[in-house]
Parts: C-alpha cells; structure tokens; sequence
C-alpha cells in the first residue's frame, strides 16, 4: 500500500495550521486525555479510518488504555466500561461525525451541557472537528496504518 501523497509536505502551511488545532486540543483544551483518546478512535471508527485508528490505538495503550476498553468502543453503550462523561463525550462524537445524519440532538446536547462546563464542551467540540479533519486527510490521501509508533515524531 502506498499513500497517494504525503500532505504535510506539499501543503506544510495548511498540515502546520490542523496541527496547531491539535495541539491546542491536546495541552490546553483541559479535557482528560484518555476521554480525548476515546473521542479519536470513535470518530474514527465511524469514519473508517484505518491509519487513525492505527495510530490513536497505539497512542491510547501508550498512555494505560485498557485493551478491553478499545475493544468494546464500537458498542460502548451496551457495556459498563466508560464513565457517565465519557458516554455523553461518545455520544457527542457520534452526533457530529455523522452531524448530517442527526443534526446533534437536543438531548445529546443537553447531556453534553450537564456533563461539561461551556468551555470544556467548545473544547471538546474541536477536539471532534479535528478528528474528523485529520480522518478526511488520511483517507483521502490513503495514509498507510502500521507504520506510526507512539512518541515518534
């Protein structure tokens, strides 16, 4: 398998800008970073990415994931395993990746509101724009999965 192109040298401006995005996401968006782990490989589960998921996988694991955990992710709301605000986080992420399926529903908001102050939830909406950005630049460029190692840059 070969990536069509490799975006981050073509386009290094615009790569640098979505990283700048992550990099607020990740040291000052003050959300847990396992919820943040659990946010990427679920968007990425919906979205099919398998070079993210490669890569969020290995970097939750690096971190004290459980294997269980990331496993049962794709049915989380049928297993006792994920906090009350890492379910309305789960929750949350699915309603805006598939936002032009459900429109981010009002209950879906509500908990989001009762679970998350107004600046963790703006935060955490980013943290699942990004997300769903870095999934479309790696599908649509055909990132390779394998090849990613935690703390390599």
């Amino acid at each position: 398998m070969q990536a069509r192109l490799e975006a981050q040298k073509v386009s290094p401006a615009a790569y640098q800008a979505m990283l700048g995005l992550e990099m607020f996401v990740r040291k000052q968006s003050k959300l847990e970073p396992a919820l943040l782990h659990l946010v990427k490989m679920r968007a990425s589960q919906i979205n099919g990415c398998a070079y993210c998921l490669d890569m969020h996988s290995k970097d939750a694991r690096a971190e004290g994931e459980t294997e269980q955990r990331l496993y049962a992710l794709s049915a989380w709301e049928e297993t006792p395993f994920f906090t009350d605000r890492e379910r309305v986080a789960l929750a949350l992420t699915e309603a805006i990746t598939l936002v032009r399926e459900v429109h981010v529903p009002d209950a879906v908001y509500e908990k989001a509101k009762e679970s998350f102050s107004d600046e963790e939830l703006v935060n955490l909406t980013l943290a699942i724009i990004t997300i769903n950005g870095w999934n479309r630049l790696a599908i649509t460029f055909r990132m390779v999965p394998g090849e990613y190692r935690p703390g390599r840059k």
